[in-house]
């Protein structure tokens, strides 16, 4: 194997700023996505952890200039799904086997809306045991809701950092966004005692090999147990995508700059979650298998009843949006054990990372 690579896989956070940046730019990227995948196959094995994923509200009270269902675009037509329709869609994965389940929307921090979520948590806990694994990316809150979820039965909390630069993060967001805040909610869950997951964007207008190397060095310096991430791809109703054109190369630039991401994260954390991203699937149909053999460890398929998924689109050409919630677990079954994976099924799927922190071994 290459120097560099070997280097990266002989241990964690092995790697200089300076190589990180080389793995990102590596040349020989079957070379790279190999040394990835042996690091994955060592931590976790050829297994996938399935999260179903439940986008039950499109509405968001914030603005990131990035985003299809940013307050500001009235193109949107908003949904709320009830408590009833969200522990239907649960109880739906929990009998498909998924093991565990993503509870997904816009930023809302309203009383009602805190209530809502902490009443679904208790009675998909009553259906489903601790065993069963509840992953909430609901954007930033008090450190007194995460509390309240976290006690409700939710285990894992996914909060995107989007990029850990600063300046950047000022060209994506409106001037009442805070990226020290941001940082302080993910701080926060840790405190709180949940499996704390962040990600990033890759291809971003002004971002830099530097700052994705510096993504990845944030990673670990917070000692993040999943990795939450996909390439960028511009939403023709936002500040920041309207009229971008797109191509054929553009796609495969942003699909090659994600699955770097990956292959170069598993490098050099090794042992946490990393998510392939449903965006991967946007710019290529084996884009999220792509992911795995990158170094991906977990696929979040779409549970969310199909009269609302259409509504819910972050970004443009999103897939399965039209299949239901069955066709996609059959699809995607033959679809992950077509690359040599084998599915988890009935398994919470928590980080390795995460278990070795818990048992005292980091």
């Amino acid at each position: 194997m290459e120097p560099l690579l070997s280097k990266a896989a002989s241990k964690p956070r092995a790697l200089t700023h300076r190589e990180l940046v080389e793995l990102l730019t590596f040349p020989d990227a079957g070379a790279l996505f190999a040394a990835a995948y042996e690091v994955k196959v060592r931590e976790i094995g050829r297994r996938v952890s399935l999260r179903g994923l439940i986008e039950f509200a499109n509405v968001c009270e914030k603005d990131c200039f990035y985003c299809g269902i940013r307050n500001a675009n009235g193109k949107v037509d908003r949904y709320m799904m009830s408590a009833d329709e969200i522990v239907s869609a649960a109880k739906w994965s929990y009998k498909a086997h998924y093991g565990s389940i993503v509870l997904q929307s816009g930023e809302i921090s309203s009383k009602s809306h805190i209530a809502l979520v902490e009443n679904v948590l208790r009675r998909i806990r009553d259906i489903a045991g601790d065993g069963f694994g509840i992953t909430l990316s609901l954007g930033e809150q008090s450190e007194e809701t995460y509390r309240c979820w976290r006690e409700a039965g939710a285990h894992r909390y996914l909060l995107r950092i989007e990029t850990s630069n600063p300046a950047l993060y000022a060209t994506l967001h409106p001037s009442d966004h805070s990226w020290e805040r941001r940082l302080e909610c993910l701080r926060s869950l840790r405190r709180c005692g949940y499996q704390v997951g962040s990600g990033i964007m890759a291809g971003l207008p002004g971002q830099t090999v530097d700052d994705l190397a510096s993504d990845i060095e944030f990673f670990a310096s917070e000692d993040l147990d999943m990795i939450g991430m996909g390439p960028y791809i511009p939403h023709a109703d936002t500040p920041l995508g309207h009229g971008v054109r797109w191509n054929t190369e553009d796609k495969t630039r942003r699909l090659e700059l994600g699955l770097h991401m990956i292959a170069a994260t598993r490098l050099y954390m090794h042992d946490v979650n990393i998510a392939a991203a449903t965006a991967l699937q946007a710019l290529d149909p084996e884009g999220r298998e792509k992911g795995l053999l990158a170094g991906a460890n977990v696929v979040m398929p779409n549970a969310t009843p199909l009269v609302y998924r259409r509504n819910y689109r972050l970004y443009p050409d999103k897939p399965c949006l039209g299949e239901d919630p069955g066709a996609c677990r059959g699809c995607l079954e033959r679809r992950i054990n077509g690359v040599g994976e084998q599915i988890l099924w009935n398994e919470r799927g928590d980080s390795p990372h995460w278990r070795k922190k818990k048992d005292g071994m980091h």
